[in-house]
């Protein structure tokens, strides 16, 4: 597949040939987890690097988490070919040679992945499916060993340039024995592989990682759409949030006993998005409300530390989510979140960079908002399906 990954640059995705958009606030990308899918998240930041648009922030989990440690943890000059040599040497070749049967080349690259894992990502450990009621160590309690994606994390992904801070990085996780999902961010503390590998242990095909004593899963399995993170944060700031969703929340009515298997994935890993961000306006408008409450207190009642611990709640900013929806395709299948064959990979990739590009040149950062809601929500939608 080589560099044919990548799109070639589109000056549409950006005010003009050499402009960088005039995007107020930070930039946050948030990317779920979704496996293969996870190629449309490097094809959306390809069109914001395009675009000369560069995060401040970047939130993941699962594939969200790898894809953004390979961006926050690289110089911006460097992240496209870092992010092009993973979803290179994860691509799988070989396996649409059977075409000419309906159904047999999607059969024969799922059952190769299953079987044979990802060289540069998973492989079976054979023990445990022989015995899954063999009591082992947490690290060995999995249907495949991710030893390979930890050398290509530490290969592609510079920690001591992460650890400088220069572009926040937060991933998601589980505690394995309290169930309590955990943000590690390099703003309060050092991460290193393991952290990464932690939001990406999706069990039970992936063993759990021990991190500070404790074991953890990926993020994922709490919640797939770690959005929470950035509209909790404090101190708030004024932000512009890239969300991208991997799985739709809505969908068709099933009529098949397949087809409901897969929309039961679909709204299990879509993670009541849309349910987080209606409870989240409601708080911000609240933190809106006591604001403008507090500006008709004389002066000395503001004053007052009773009274201004209780104004603390309040706030000003602003949280523009720009939702980008994965788009669906023809032939996808209940197992499409291990599609690694190189043909799968390119088509969401480009999927992702030209629903990016049309998401910069509509720039609905740009709109008015209402002063008394803290929070807006664009969706820029995929084609309902492509071939």
């Amino acid at each position: 597949m080589g560099n044919k990954t990548r799109v070639e640059r589109q000056t549409s995705a950006a005010d003009g040939p050499d402009a960088a958009p005039n995007i107020p606030g930070q930039i946050v990308l948030v990317f779920q987890g979704g496996g293969a899918l996870g190629a449309y998240q490097a094809g959306v930041y390809q069109a914001l690097h395009d675009g000369k648009v560069e995060p401040h922030w970047v939130i993941g989990t699962s594939i969200g988490a790898v894809n953004g440690a390979i961006i926050a943890g690289n110089p911006p000059e460097n992240r496209m070919a870092r992010l092009t040599q993973f979803w290179n040497g994860v691509a799988c070749h070989g396996v649409e040679a059977a075409n000419w049967l309906p159904g047999l080349a999607t059969w024969l690259r799922d059952f190769a992945t299953v079987t044979q894992g990802v060289p540069s990502f998973f492989t079976p450990q054979w023990q445990s499916w022989a015995g899954i009621q063999t009591r082992v160590r947490p690290d060995r309690a999995a249907f495949y060993s991710t030893g390979p994606l930890r050398e290509t994390l530490s290969s592609l992904i510079d920690f001591d340039y992460l650890n400088q801070k220069t572009t926040r990085l937060t991933v998601g996780t589980v505690n394995v024995r309290s169930g309590r999902m955990r943000y590690f961010t390099n703003r309060d503390a050092q991460l290193d592989v393991d952290h990464v590998m932690a939001s990406a242990a999706f069990p039970p095909g992936f063993p759990a990682v021990r991190l500070e004593g404790e074991s953890y899963w990926d993020g994922g399995i709490y919640s797939n759409t770690p959005l929470e993170a950035v509209l909790d944060d404090r101190p708030r700031r004024d932000s512009v949030i890239f969300s991208v969703q991997l799985w739709p929340s809505s969908g068709p009515e099933p009529e098949s006993i397949l087809q409901v298997m897969s929309r039961q994935r679909d709204i299990q890993y879509s993670s009541r998005a849309e349910s987080h961000l209606d409870r989240q306006k409601q708080i911000h408008r609240l933190r809106h409300v006591i604001r403008e409450l507090g500006q008709h207190l004389p002066k000395e009642k503001r004053d007052a530390p009773e009274v201004r611990e209780l104004l603390d709640w309040g706030c000003g900013t602003t949280m523009q989510v720009l939702e980008l929806d994965a788009p669906a395709f023809d032939n996808d299948d209940l197992n499409r979140d291990i599609d690694f064959s190189s043909a799968g990979i390119k088509r969401r990739w480009l999927a992702g960079y030209e629903d990016t590009a049309r998401l910069l040149k509509r720039a609905p950062w740009r709109e008015t908002l209402d002063p008394m809601e803290g929070i807006s929500v664009y969706r820029m939608a995929s084609a309902d399906s492509r071939e």
